[in-house]
């Protein structure tokens, strides 16, 4: 759906994020290497933050993106049959650098039997993300661009006309191959551009996200709407380690006595063990949410909120424990938290969740 925009020539962003979460998930999950003794595979897309939209001006499009991605992984060595990790990509953009995009490897509970998983992760694993994220970027414009101007045919305006012809971004995979790298679009511009009463430079990536910065925005959702719904929501993902059990992690989540010491409040919760299906509140009502799923000493799924959330607006966490030698990692991600809040989140996990159990019980170093 086009939005009322004579001649293309105002900005119309359209929000891709949702999209995007998509995309990653279709086209990561399931990457895999294998070799004689080892193995690897992408398990899932955990964590996706950021900004993702395309946007048009003036008969040009162009796609703004900046995300952090976190990757879970499972696989196997000669030396250890079960190794769980995650990959952490910090920057994705839409002006990255193949060369440039940065891989953060991590091997939950990392000894010396499942450490040499990395050096297969980063030979066999990462040259194969690489390329399917710089393929991003494309995918993001061929597929989103149709729907936020009016085709060339109802277009009067010479100008944008010209930069539309230049662009054609939803045409260009159809064209043969050998035709790609001709760079015929630009004469044609010009020719149109002399007709112009005012003849203009073709507008450039850094002119239109300088004119994004002054120029009102009409936002069209994924989904062709452009009502704005409750919230736009992202994930975030956390990889806090605690020097104690999983056994104990899990008790200390639970256990009202023990909530009741890392929150320095009273908690609202069952008995331990509490019922799956059950509400809660913590920090005096600040945190509220329900417990959907226990997986004693494994796993704690809640539906959790902030208080000053839109009423009826919950994010998922999951909390997943998984023990090592002398540590516990305990793998954290939230979805559905309001864009906006990912830091507010994160801080008041990692100060009043993951920082005041270690001070209060011991288990762990506070920085």
């Amino acid at each position: 759906m086009v939005v009322n925009n004579p001649n293309n020539w105002h900005w119309v962003d359209k929000n891709c994020f949702p999209w995007a979460v998509e995309y990653f998930d279709k086209n990561l999950v399931g990457l895999d290497a294998i070799s004689q003794d080892e193995y690897v595979h992408i398990e899932a897309v955990s964590s996706v933050e950021g900004d993702v939209d395309v946007s048009q001006r003036k008969g040009k499009v162009i796609s703004l993106f900046d995300v952090r991605l976190v990757l879970t992984w499972h696989g196997y060595s000669p030396k250890a049959e079960d190794i769980n990790g995650s990959i952490t990509i910090p920057e994705l953009t839409y002006d990255s650098e193949e060369d440039d995009l940065q891989f953060q490897i991590t091997v939950y509970n990392e000894n010396a039997q499942n450490t040499t998983i990395t050096g297969f992760i980063k030979k066999h694993i990462i040259p194969k993300l690489r390329k399917k994220l710089m393929q991003f970027g494309k995918d993001l414009i061929e597929t989103n661009s149709k729907d936020i101007q009016l085709s060339q045919d109802k277009v009067t305006s010479s100008f944008t006309k010209a930069n539309q012809s230049a662009e054609t971004p939803a045409e260009k995979p159809r064209e043969k191959k050998e035709e790609v790298p001709k760079k015929e679009s630009p004469a044609p511009a010009e020719k149109k551009a002399e007709t112009a009463k005012a003849p203009s430079p073709q507008l450039t990536q850094k002119d239109l996200v300088s004119d994004k910065i002054s120029n009102h925005k009409k936002v069209v959702y994924a989904d062709g709407s452009t009502i704005v719904p409750k919230y736009n929501t992202t994930t975030l993902h956390l990889e806090p380690e605690f020097n104690t059990t999983a056994e104990q992690l899990y008790i200390t989540l639970l256990l009202k006595e023990r909530i009741s010491a890392w929150t320095r409040s009273f908690p609202v919760i069952e008995n331990f063990p509490p019922k799956e299906g059950t509400d809660f509140e913590l920090f005096g009502g600040s945190v509220s949410g329900k417990i959907l799923k226990l997986v004693p000493n494994e796993l704690i799924i809640e539906l959790w909120r902030l208080l000053d959330w839109k009423e009826g607006h919950f994010a998922q966490l999951d909390i997943k424990l998984v023990q090592g030698g002398s540590e516990t990692t305990m793998v954290v991600k939230f979805s559905g938290i309001p864009i906006g809040e990912e830091e507010r989140v994160r801080n008041n996990f990692e100060e009043r969740y993951v920082r005041a159990i270690k001070i209060t019980f011991g288990f762990g170093a506070v920085l």
